[in-house]
């Protein structure tokens, strides 16, 4: 959809006003920014005294929200990890009885083998994740860059239109 003026991205962010501008919706405001009229854009952007600041806390909160996930996955993940070796040495320590029949010594060694896949299993989970993860902050990055180059632009676009008024007044 093609924005055309103010009204219909407030009404599309649902806001009745800029200072009803939260995080998330700056965010979203951002991802809309290439579908809006750029002297719109420019116009709302230059309605927010701090959005250089207000991009950065956006920034600094994605990338917290990032360091916790990639944390908090990488506890999970040697959780795993360790308890399918506890379990290995566990079958391995009753491999070694000497009063096993052949069909107790195979379940073993399939269990064996079964910790092992699973272990196999939750490191590709793993990478599949860490490749999503990696593609948002990828994203929110591109956000960020995104709503620089719109605060900057508009900044450089609103002196350029001061200095040709000038010069047009001589």
């Amino acid at each position: 959809m093609r924005y055309n003026n103010e009204a219909e991205i407030m009404q599309a962010l649902e806001i009745e006003s800029w200072r009803n501008l939260s995080k998330d919706k700056m965010i979203r405001f951002a991802a809309m920014m290439p579908d809006m009229d750029t002297e719109v854009a420019l116009k709302i952007v230059e309605q927010f005294p701090t959005f250089k600041e207000f991009a950065r806390d956006t920034v600094d909160a994605m990338e917290r929200a990032h360091e916790s996930t990639l944390s908090a996955n990488k506890q999970s993940q040697e959780y795993v990890h360790q308890a399918l070796q506890e379990i290995r040495a566990i079958l391995k320590g009753e491999l070694d009885k000497d009063d096993l029949t052949w069909e107790q010594r195979k379940f073993i060694i399939e269990r064996i083998q079964e910790t092992g896949r699973m272990d196999f299993q939750k490191d590709s989970e793993n990478k599949k994740f860490l490749d999503a993860v990696f593609n948002k902050a990828l994203i929110g990055a591109g956000v960020a860059i995104a709503l620089g180059v719109a605060f900057v632009g508009g900044r450089l676009v609103a002196e350029s239109k001061d200095g040709s008024e000038d010069s047009q007044d001589h």
